[in-house]
């Protein structure tokens, strides 16, 4: 879907909530670099106050990796590195592919991602140090993304 359907569908979401007397929204997001929920988020909040927050957001990644103590950083572990098969290890082990722990891929230097996309710097898809996941690791950060998301409750007054 494009960004402005999508946009458009949040703000309309978020317009009949409130009128069913929902006061809150929190949008969940499963994609990192959905750029287009922190527009919508800050130009909903803008316009209405505080009744939309975005979550996770990257101060919530940031804290997960060092409540699970990750050796990588966000930008070096960009796509199914080291979190991302943490996570993956502690809840669903089985979608993990085989060849998990050779499948490191570094590309550090990404000048033109947005223009370009991620197949101008990695073949496989992967963007980080996968050989680092464990479950502990994905435990703990799971752990620590939940305590987040009860900080994005209380922002909102929920």
């Amino acid at each position: 879907m494009s960004s402005r359907t999508l946009f458009a569908i949040v703000t309309d979401v978020a317009d009949s909530l409130t009128r069913s007397g929902v006061e809150h929204l929190v949008l969940v997001n499963g994609h990192g670099g959905n750029y287009v929920l922190s527009n919508v988020v800050q130009e909903y909040t803008a316009a209405h106050g505080p009744k939309m927050s975005l979550y996770p957001q990257g101060h919530d990644w940031t804290t997960a990796r060092t409540d699970a103590d990750m050796e990588t950083s966000s930008h070096d572990d960009m796509h199914a590195g080291e979190l991302e098969t943490s996570l993956l290890l502690h809840v669903a082990p089985e979608l993990i592919r085989a060849g998990n722990e050779t499948a490191d891929w570094t590309a550090n230097h990404r000048p033109h991602l947005l223009t370009l996309g991620m197949a101008a710097y990695t073949t496989s898809g992967v963007i980080g140090r996968s050989s680092l996941g464990t479950a502990e690791k994905g435990k703990a950060a799971l752990g620590s993304l939940t305590r987040s998301f009860g900080e994005h409750q209380r922002s909102l007054g929920i």
